[in-house]
């Protein structure tokens, strides 16, 4: 949520800064702005609501305000509507401070009582604004610089935030501070850079530096130099992104969505061959040893939207293959349950950024509890991956549409490993089938591929039902865990309502919600599970339902239930949910084009949900 974006350097700072904000698009934004310097001179504001076009028609695209120094910013409102007033950078009362903000103050109210009586004003209904002038407060008070004054500032705010600050006294310099929001850093030829994500820099730099929890930085051109809450200097060593520049770009789709749904095949084969060398599963780079998953008594997956849905899929799997008890808890509620752990088990947080403020929590929870923690992340060097105990990577690359598709098939593929490897270990799998299911594993990515090129007749079948009212999708055990993901991409993005129910469920009170033309999905990819699935599809058609199936080839019969059926190729059941996923991103896709809607930028939504 928010996107923040700094330079510092010998080109014009306003023209990079908009083309940062546009690589953030994606966190989700109701209005924009910068803030740009020249020398010596007067900071210049400019700020707009609405899409960051609007700003950069307001800027002339930046060329209409000069300046080598700059912070910019996409909000997302939290405090105070949007509108031009209450979008970033906030300036204090006499222009000493300029600052952009991603975060929550939580005390901002009390701060603000105490500046109205230290005579400030406020113009807006942020606590941006009430931050950026804390900041002023105590620059002025202790006469110290920049260092003292943030710092006096993160000890007496609550909450979360990254800061990107500019001071009158300063020119040619940038000043950030975190504490549970992401920020990276980064340095090229005598040139300085800050942002909320890769994709905002990844153009001009690769040499990335991470910024820790309650601590400051300064950047000025082509260097940077770290300080702890005390204000001493610390040492960093920078981080390389290996991401391709051009993996951050449309590369000739209409959207970011529909290009990372074909780059699913390629990223689920990197995330299997980054732990499967010569046929089995290493997991020593993860830092999981065979004395590690011997030892483990209860698995708990916490996380978050699509990241919690790749758990429910993966209990399925791992309890089957493995026989270790899971539980799969939304990081939202996990801690304010005050949750009984057992002190052997192993808390498994998932998340594509690594920085999702309640899985963050849960991490922490669980961490001050004495359990062992293992991230499932994309981003390298964010917060999850660094405080857990171990790391699994999944390799999907620059993620920027809002609704996830391959980060979320790259973690699912991560539990089907976690899984296959505690069996083996744990000894309830032999050796063939071990071989058996990797070997079903490497077959994923083209057996997508094929699904991919029979897209049209999804196509077809969405705009037919672009414009239906509610969705209902249905189905039992792992099929269940993949409608719940095909009910969230097709609301999030289309706006439609739509649902998932374990199919059995049906008759407990949904089916009355069942009238003529309802469209009902029924996913059958689970043998044993099949019939009973079926036979809960036809009592929805028999109460007006239009019903569309999703299984296996080879299962035509089901041609006489339902109105239409997709395949997918056959691969082990325990492993279904990778393909029976592709069908429902593609419908979700569709039905969001066909409705005339942006389809990578959802409204109200962000792709990293970094406050509460």
């Amino acid at each position: 949520m928010c996107g923040i974006v700094g330079f510092s350097g010998s080109h014009q700072a306003a023209p990079i800064l908009l083309d940062g904000l546009e690589k953030l698009e994606y966190r989700g934004y109701d209005s924009a702005g910068i803030a740009v310097r020249d020398g010596d001179k007067d900071i210049t504001v400019v700020k707009a609501k609405g899409r960051l076009q609007v700003l950069k028609e307001k800027t002339d695209f930046g060329n209409a305000i000069k300046g080598f120094n700059g912070i910019g910013h996409t909000r997302w409102a939290t405090h105070g509507e949007p509108s031009e007033i209450n979008a970033h950078p906030h300036v204090s009362d006499d222009g000493n401070v300029t600052a952009v903000h991603n975060g929550i103050i939580e005390n901002y109210q009390e701060l603000k009582e105490k500046l109205l009586r230290h005579g400030y004003s406020f113009y807006s209904q942020t606590d941006t604004e009430v931050v950026t002038k804390l900041i002023d407060y105590y620059y002025k008070k202790y006469n110290m610089g920049p260092v003292d004054a943030i710092a006096k500032t993160m000890v007496r705010v609550r909450g979360s935030y990254a800061l990107a600050i500019m001071f009158k006294d300063y020119p040619g310099e940038i000043w950030v501070a975190r504490k549970d929001s992401p920020m990276i850093i980064g340095i090229s030829d005598g040139e300085s850079y800050v942002a909320s994500d890769v994709p905002a820099i990844l153009k001009y730099t690769r040499n990335v530096y991470y910024i820790g929890d309650l601590e400051m930085a300064r950047l000025s051109q082509g260097s940077v130099t770290f300080f702890n809450l005390d204000g001493d200097e610390i040492q960093k060593k920078p981080s390389e992104i290996t991401w391709d520049a051009e993996s951050a770009e449309k590369g000739g789709f209409e959207h970011f969505m529909m290009k990372e749904i074909h780059e699913q095949p390629k990223a689920i084969a990197d995330t299997i061959n980054s732990v499967v060398k010569d046929g089995v599963i290493d997991l020593s780079e993860v830092g999981l040893t065979d004395e590690d998953i011997k030892s483990i008594s209860q698995i708990y997956i916490v996380a978050c939207g699509s990241a919690y849905h790749t758990g429910v899929a993966s209990q399925y799997v791992i309890e089957d293959l493995a026989r270790i008890p899971v539980r799969v808890e939304l990081a939202s509620e996990f801690r304010y349950r005050k949750p009984l752990l057992d002190k052997n088990g192993l808390v498994i947080v998932v998340s594509q950024s690594g920085e999702t403020a309640d899985s963050k929590a849960a991490l922490n929870l669980a961490k001050e509890m004495g359990i062992k923690t293992l991230g499932i992340v994309n981003v390298v060097g964010s917060f999850i991956a660094r405080e857990a105990d171990s790391c699994f990577y999944t390799l999907a690359g620059p993620e920027i549409a809002v609704a996830t598709t391959k980060a979320y098939s790259c973690q699912l593929i991560a539990g089907y490993l976690l899984a296959i490897q505690f069996a083996k270990v744990r000894g309830t799998i032999d050796d063939d089938y071990y071989s058996k299911l990797i070997e079903e594993l490497k077959t994923i990515p083209q057996k997508i591929e094929r699904i991919l090129d029979e897209k049209e007749r999804l196509q077809w079948f969405a705009s037919k039902y672009a414009n239906a009212k509610d969705v209902f999708f249905i189905g039992r055990g792992i099929d269940y865990a993949v409608s719940m993901e095909g009910s969230l991409k097709l609301k999030e993005i289309s706006y439609i309502h739509s649902e998932a129910y374990a199919a059995g469920e049906l008759k407990h009170g949904t089916i009355s919600l069942i009238e003529d033309g309802t469209l009902v999905i029924g996913i059958l990819t689970q043998s044993d599970l099949y019939e009973k699935t079926v036979s809960n599809m036809v009592e929805c058609k028999s109460r007006g339902a239009y019903l569309c199936g999703l299984t296996f080839y080879g299962k035509y019969e089901i041609e006489d239930s339902c109105n239409f059926v997709t395949y997918v190729p056959k691969v082990d059941e325990h492993f279904a949910a990778s393909l029976a996923v592709i069908p429902l991103q593609l419908i979700g896709y569709y039905v969001s084009v066909a409705r005339g809607l942006d389809v990578d930028k959802p409204r109200n939504l962000a792709k990293s949900v970094t406050v509460e």
